[in-house]
């Protein structure tokens, strides 16, 4: 085992159910965020959203998932900074995930928009 890999669970230890909890989706949402394989910058084709309704509950992380699967032609490292920052809006400091996810979708709202209008140029 390495180091950091002890440090980790060290972490993990020292933490009540709750911590360790929001460590486990945290790390959840890191392990899944370079796993989208982006449309080709190449194509002529505007794609379209994908139409996955919200559940009625969703946790931050499913959210990310959800978003991600609904907008497949972005490329995350344009969306990771601002993810993160809600993602850690939520786990460090508390914010309610409803709102967490409301923002998010804005952010991907925001993004696809500018990447039709790159398209279109």
């Amino acid at each position: 085992m390495g180091k950091d890999e002890k440090q980790l669970l060290d972490y993990f230890a020292s933490l009540d159910a709750s911590g360790r909890n929001s460590l486990l989706e945290f790390a959840a949402f890191l392990s899944s965020r370079g796993t989208r394989t982006p449309v080709s910058e190449t194509s002529n084709t505007v794609q379209e959203p994908v139409s996955i309704e919200r559940p009625e509950t969703e946790s931050v992380v499913a959210a990310i998932k959800r978003l991600s699967e609904t907008y497949p032609m972005l490329e995350k490292k344009h969306l990771i900074h601002e993810i993160s920052g809600l993602m850690a809006q939520h786990m460090l400091q508390g914010r309610v995930a409803s709102e967490v996810i409301d923002e998010l979708e804005m952010v991907f709202r925001k993004h696809y928009e500018r990447h039709i209008g790159m398209e279109q140029d």
